[in-house]
């Protein structure tokens, strides 16, 4: 065999890593890279003990990010799911109020109430034609109202049981985190094995090509965006969990940090292409950069700014990649 030639398992390879996008790779490449420095700028960092840690903080932000991913897939934006937080966090904590009986009917409700408004969001984004960013803009501004007018104070409690699900483990693993990559799994055969997902990916691409086809454009942003209404409100008794408690203030900054996964794991926000999986590695990536940053004893202001840079960027590169696609 000439030094040219190649075997059918070499080219199989070959065209497998030519399958995966660039912006996977750079991701994951990006992951290593942070590992490294911060393995070195930090003798706390590469501990399992704070990679756990940190795959428990993570929950939060990937739930968000995941409900965040499957709109931006559409074409749109929610930048109602941090005031759907608030709203759903307080509620959570101030309907419960310590007792055990109440916490299932509660957590179905809010849940079932996230993925209604959410449901509204689309509707009116596709029968008003008005761009998602407002639409998204003003419910987010009806939500913090709802939310202030309900309590104006962090209010109710929950029963210790309740807790297990932030600060719960499984094998050493947290629970949490673990419910979060359950969700990924679900949301990724959702999206490429059955109809509405191909649907979400066509009205992406093309919403009056995917109505040629048959496809219900109203319909499929009405579940993408019900179910990022349900992924916030999940992540709203999530935080809960956490703290006990709800905050009418809970959700503030998520609207931006569930953004930035999304974006960084190479989901184009004009809609159609990307995935989950992107999102998942890009909310590690996010997560363990604020990691290290706190263990270097870096401003929470500066961090913000980071992020705020790492938007742009990514943004921006994106932007690049669609116009020569």
């Amino acid at each position: 065999m000439t030094p040219t030639q190649s075997t059918p398992a070499s080219t199989a390879v070959t065209r497998w890593f030519r399958r995966i996008p660039l912006s996977l790779i750079v991701v994951v490449a990006l992951l290593l890279l942070l590992t490294v420095t911060g393995t070195v700028l930090s003798d706390r960092f590469a501990t399992s003990r704070n990679f756990l840690n940190v795959f428990q903080q993570a929950a939060s932000l990937g739930v968000v990010s995941l409900g965040q991913t499957l709109v931006v897939l559409t074409g749109g934006i929610d930048l109602s799911v941090g005031a759907m937080i608030s709203l759903t966090s307080n509620l959570t904590s101030g309907l419960i109020d310590g007792n055990p009986d109440r916490v299932l009917p509660v957590v179905i409700g809010v849940v079932a109430l996230g993925a209604a408004i959410g449901c509204m969001n689309g509707l009116l984004t596709h029968y008003l034609r008005i761009h998602p960013l407002i639409v998204t803009l003003g419910m987010a501004s009806i939500l913090q109202g709802v939310t202030l007018l309900y309590s104006l104070a962090p209010l109710g409690k929950v029963p210790q049981e309740f807790q297990v699900l932030a600060y719960g483990r499984f094998l050493g693993v947290s629970i949490g985190g673990l419910a979060m990559i359950g969700l990924f799994v679900l949301a990724a055969i959702f999206l490429h094995f059955t109809r509405t997902g191909n649907a979400i990916y066509a009205v992406g691409g093309d919403p009056r090509g995917a109505h040629l086809m048959g496809i219900s454009v109203a319909r499929t942003l009405a579940i993408a965006y019900g179910l990022s209404g349900a992924l916030a409100a999940i992540t709203g008794i999530y935080l809960v969990s956490r703290m006990g408690t709800g905050d009418p203030w809970r959700g503030e900054g998520f609207e931006l940090a569930s953004i930035t996964p999304v974006v960084v794991g190479g989901t184009i926000l004009a809609g159609g292409r990307g995935g989950v999986l992107g999102t998942l590695l890009g909310v590690y990536l996010i997560s363990l950069l604020n990691n290290l940053l706190n263990f270097l004893d870096v401003s929470t202001f500066y961090q913000w700014i980071i992020q705020g840079l790492i938007i742009i960027t990514a943004v921006a590169i994106n932007v690049e990649r669609g116009r020569r696609a």
